[in-house]
C-alpha cells in the first residue's frame, strides 16, 4: 500500500494529512506547537494517536523516540559507522533493528530489517512538487510506524544539513 506525503510538513505546529494510494485519509499528523522539543503525533482519521515522535533530549548523538500508548516503541540514530551518509538505525524496544538506507534529503531511500524491504519511499511515483510516497512493501507490516520512521528520519537529516546553529 502506497501512502502519499506532502513534503512540506516539516514545521512545528503544522498540521497535514497522509492519504492513501486511493486519495482517502489515512493518518493525521499533527505538528505540536509550543513545545520544550520537537513533538508530533500520527493519528488515525479519527483522531486517536497511533505514535508520538519526539526529539530525544540530552543525547550524545541525534535520536528521536516514537512511543505508542505512552511507552517507547523505537529510537532511531544516525548509524555511527557508515561509508553512507544518510544511514539510520531503527530499536524497536524488543531489540529488533530495522535498517534505514539511501538517499534521505532525495527522498529516495528503504527501510529494510534483516536484509528484507520492509518500505520504500521514493518521490519518483509522484509528479507533484514536493511530495513522496511511502510505499508499504510488507502486508504483515506496521504501516503507521513505517511512515513514523519515514518522517523521523528526513526530519533529522534536515536538521543535520542546517547545522547546529541554523534554526
Amino acid at each position: 500500500m502506497k501512502y502519499l506525503v506532502r513534503d512540506k510538513m516539516l514545521a512545528i505546529g503544522d498540521d497535514y494529512w497522509i492519504e492513501d494510494e486511493d486519495g482517502r485519509h489515512a493518518f493525521l499528523v499533527d505538528g505540536k506547537a509550543l513545545r520544550f522539543r520537537d513533538t508530533l503525533e500520527l493519528k488515525d482519521p479519527d483522531g486517536r494517536i497511533l505514535i508520538t515522535l519526539r526529539e530525544k533530549l540530552f543525547a550524545l548523538r541525534d535520536a528521536m523516540t516514537l512511543e505508542r500508548d505512552e511507552r517507547r516503541l523505537a529510537v532511531i540514530r544516525k548509524k555511527r559507522f557508515s561509508l553512507l551518509r544518510n544511514h539510520y538505525l531503527v530499536t524497536l524496544s524488543e531489540g529488533t533493528e530495522l535498517d534505514v538506507s539511501g538517499r534521505i534529503l532525495d527522498r529516495e531511500f528503504k527501510v529494510e530489517y534483516d536484509g528484507e524491504l520492509l518500505a520504500l519511499i521514493s518521490r519518483q511515483w509522484y509528479r507533484v512538487r514536493e511530495t513522496y510516497a511511502v510505499d508499504v512493501v510488507r502486508e504483515d507490516a506496521d504501516a503507521s510506524l513505517l511512515i513514523a520512521v519515514a518522517v523521523c528520519v528526513i526530519r533529522m537529516a534536515e536538521k543535520e544539513r542546517e547545522g547546529p546553529g541554523d534554526e
